[in-house]
């Protein structure tokens, strides 16, 4: 078997780990975050549930109604305010690690790429999306 290629992406953030773990897995500020691009895209619906085998449904679509999908898992490790693994529908597995330093937290996810978009278009939508989230939660 062919090994994927891993894509990390980060931020640090301006919040206690508290915050940031609770904003991160609650279904009502994932729909608010959870874009890559407010003004073409949104999150309608969020579904969680966060431990060991529970699952997570995030639908995200085009604003002008062209294209949605289903971005969905089943979580490996849950280990509160440190760590979140999970399995894409697709086999694909990325950790997101939370490490709090001094009032701030460090966020940084890891995950396989997939075979049909190129390396950095990957990087830079699920960076995007992460750059939204530190947005929400400095502002919140």
């Amino acid at each position: 078997m062919l090994q994927q290629e891993k894509i990390t992406v980060g931020a640090n953030i301006n919040a206690p780990v508290e915050k940031v773990w609770k904003i991160w897995t609650n279904p009502h500020d994932i729909m608010v975050w959870c874009t890559a691009d407010e003004a073409s895209w949104h999150t309608p619906k969020s579904e969680n549930d966060l431990r060991v085998g529970g699952k997570f449904t995030t639908r995200m679509e085009a604003r002008d109604g062209s294209f949605g999908f289903d971005f969905e898992g089943i979580y490996d490790v849950v280990d509160l305010y440190k760590e979140i693994t999970y399995t894409m529908g697709d086999g694909r597995v990325a950790t997101t690690i939370f490490t709090e330093e001094i009032g701030n937290t460090k966020v940084a996810t890891t995950f396989d790429a997939e075979g049909m978009n190129p390396i950095e278009m990957q990087r830079d939508g699920w960076q995007a999306i992460l750059n939204n989230f530190k947005k929400y939660v400095e502002q919140n």
